[in-house]
């Protein structure tokens, strides 16, 4: 959702739906399992990981709504950059054609916004997290990770960043992505590449993706500073922090 009603506009709305919701949505604790002992829940079939397709508060869209900071920038594939740095024994910035030389996959997987809508099926083709931490080898001492975006919140300036723990972010199904459907992605859902994080909300993978940075301690995001859940588990409502 592009602003335009003024600077940061949509950034102040969420925020105020924040507040009048946090604190009636359940949600597993911070420290606990990922499951929290309890079973995934939702509706429909079962999915390959074995949970209901459509997670608990979700409904199923055909379209693919757009929402953003305000700010959708404008980056070519000649001038997007990727920078992998922190705790690694070989930080390196890959442009278009490095990023393309590495191993290519095409995975088929759900999109869970935590504005209470699903988009399932998508079909993507990119690079899974996994092979890029190969490429820089993360020191053992490496449990967190942190994404910055090239997009930056209007009026401040500050960058979309998000975070998760390394051992989400190594899941087969979290990729970088450039084609969605059999077509290069599209610029206002992140094109030329953006993160996907399919069992968590979709906040978790930021678009416009432009520096992955492995942490010893954990970093919260532009999102999770302003009340969104750590931890983000779709299948058990985690959507706010307590």
């Amino acid at each position: 959702m592009t602003d335009s009603g003024g600077l940061g506009d949509w950034v102040q709305k969420r925020l105020r739906f924040l507040a009048r919701h946090r604190e009636r949505e359940p949600r597993i604790a911070e420290r606990e399992p990922r499951s929290g002992g309890r079973e995934p829940q939702g509706s429909g079939p079962q999915n390959r990981h074995g949970a209901p397709a459509v997670p608990v508060g979700q409904h199923v869209v055909k379209n693919w709504p757009v929402l953003d900071l305000g700010d959708v920038p404008d980056v070519t594939r000649a001038a997007w950059r990727l920078e992998l740095a922190g705790l690694v024994a070989r930080p390196v910035v890959l442009d278009w054609a490095a990023f393309e030389a590495l191993e290519q996959v095409d995975d088929v997987s759900d999109f869970h916004c935590v504005t209470s809508w699903s988009r399932l099926d998508n079909r993507w083709r990119g690079v899974r997290f996994s092979t890029l931490a190969e490429l820089v080898e993360p020191d053992e001492r490496a449990r967190f990770v942190a994404v910055t975006a090239y997009d930056r919140e209007p009026g401040t300036g500050e960058p979309y960043t998000t975070n998760l723990p390394l051992e989400r972010a190594l899941e087969d199904d979290v990729l970088l992505v450039h084609t969605w459907d059999g077509r290069p992605l599209p610029r206002e859902h992140g094109g030329p590449v953006r993160m996907i994080t399919p069992k968590l909300y979709a906040w978790k993978g930021a678009k416009w993706i432009r520096k992955i940075e492995f942490l010893e301690r954990d970093r919260p995001g532009f999102w999770e500073v302003r009340g969104y859940s750590n931890s983000a588990e779709p299948w058990f409502n985690d959507r706010y922090s307590s």
